[in-house]
């Protein structure tokens, strides 16, 4: 068996030679009849009716300590030429590569790429991780991390074998016994291979069954590349969409020596699992947009209603602030309205008939102030005021008639009365003085004539 060629030291160049042929397991190379009758001869000869199943396939690497870099290069090699046989594709055989050593690093997922040359290339780029050889925990967080639809698992409904390769060349530092076994009850086949100083009993305990079909074994790195026809052979199946021996109308996916059919983005396949209707991506329940749904080539975009924005996750919408400068035309105040806006005016201005700009106001129009008699403006506001005769009353809108008391009539009286005595008085006295006055002039000019006559 391998693992016997392997510890033999026999011919590892012949190795693909030297291998037992086909054991009737599905996974094994099948001959089909040609066209034109023939049969399929070797790998060379079939690969036009001879494609890998669709897989979810992970490769978990071993880069700890005890793998030399330019070992380490030699698995990146190993993957590469893996990834060159598959038949790789978003609805082929999708592929996660994952590397351990005491911790472990998911290098990339299923979902990530679709084409051989992206895989290639991230693969170039892996870095080893040095210390320790924790199998268990790679292949636990396979089944936590990787093996999930959020990650590029397809669901169980379509069949797809979950498949892990285990690249390893030392023995497991954890229990990898219990975790193994979990993950083949949860129907992930596992395929370990051993290099150089690995543990055959290990490699043994993680496979699955039966072991002489999932156990591999070279004595160094630099041979490792040669297993890839042995993969190739273990993973092929009839491609029978390849042959032409199939009735889908748009898209034929081969199966395990079986097809499905299948339809172009924006069509549905119909009940007769055969042909293909188109369908409305916009209808209720087929997208998840917040507000509008628009059609576009056989999928769809969303979009928002007017005042509102398409947030990050391109499905639902936030109302925008019309308010915002320069979203809004208003000359004075701009008020939010759900997803709108509309415009007011400061205190003492009016919003004119085309609902955005304001004129001053005249607050003493009628019907626009509150005072009781009369309005008097002041700016934009005013003030009030009263009729002569009236007083303002404290809550400076209404007027109040003027009234006084009689206490002030009566000294208001005795103070005219008094003073209008003492004019009397004055005026008799001036009057008396007057005539004295008079008097004394007239004796003067007698006097005066009296001398001119001496």
């Amino acid at each position: 068996m391998r693992r016997a060629l392997g510890i033999l030291g026999c011919c590892l160049a012949l190795l693909p030679l030297l291998l037992p042929a086909a054991r009737g397991s599905p996974h094994r190379l099948r001959r089909h009849p040609r066209p034109d009758g023939s049969r399929s001869g070797g790998l060379g000869t079939a690969d036009s009716a001879c494609k890998n199943r669709p897989l979810d396939l992970v490769f978990i690497v071993d880069s700890s300590r005890s793998v030399r870099p330019e070992e380490f290069e030699k698995v990146k090699i190993f993957l590469s030429k893996m990834i060159d046989t598959l038949d790789v594709g978003e609805r082929t055989t999708r592929v996660a590569v994952m590397n351990y050593a005491s911790t472990v690093k998911v290098e990339f997922p299923l979902r990530t790429y679709f084409d051989k040359a992206s895989m290639k290339e991230a693969i170039s780029h892996i870095e080893p991780l040095s210390a320790g050889t924790m199998t268990g925990l790679a292949i636990q967080t396979a089944m936590d991390e990787v093996f999930t639809e959020e990650m590029g698992t397809r669901p169980a409904t379509f069949n797809i074998p979950k498949v892990v390769i285990v690249v390893t060349d030392g023995r497991p530092q954890d229990q990898v016994q219990d975790v193994a076994a979990s993950a083949r009850t949860a129907g992930i086949e596992i395929y370990a291979v051993g290099v150089d100083r690995a543990d055959m009993q290990s490699l043994r305990i993680m496979a699955s069954e039966p072991l002489d079909e999932h156990v591999f074994y070279v004595e160094t790195y630099g041979v490792i590349e040669k297993l890839t026809s042995q993969f190739r052979e273990t993973f092929c199946a009839a491609n029978v969409c390849a042959l032409g021996a199939h009735d889908c109308e748009q898209v034929c996916v081969s199966n395990s020596g079986s097809y499905l059919c299948d339809c172009y983005g924006g069509y549905a396949l119909n009940p007769d699992k055969r042909t293909c209707s188109a369908v409305d991506m916009c209808a209720p329940g087929r997208h998840e947009c917040d507000q509008i749904c628009v059609r576009n080539n056989g999928s769809y975009v969303c979009d928002c209603y007017e005042g509102y924005t398409l947030n990050s996750d391109k499905k639902t919408c936030s109302a925008m602030d019309m308010c915002a400068p320069g979203r809004h035309d208003c000359a004075q105040v701009c008020l939010n309205n759900d997803g709108s806006y509309s415009c007011d005016c400061y205190e003492g201005y009016t919003l004119n008939a085309d609902k955005k700009t304001c004129s001053a106001v005249d607050m003493c129009e009628p019907g626009r102030h509150d005072c009781d008699q009369v309005c008097v403006r002041d700016d934009l506001s005013y003030t009030c005021d009263c009729y002569q005769g009236y007083t303002l009353n404290p809550d400076k809108k209404t007027c109040s008639r003027a009234t006084v008391s009689s206490l002030v009539t009566t000294e208001e009286s005795c103070k005219c009365e008094a003073i209008a005595a003492l004019q009397d008085s004055v005026t008799s006295r001036l009057e008396a003085l007057s005539t004295k006055l008079d008097e004394v002039s007239e004796k003067l000019e007698a006097y005066q004539g009296r001398q001119q006559v001496v």
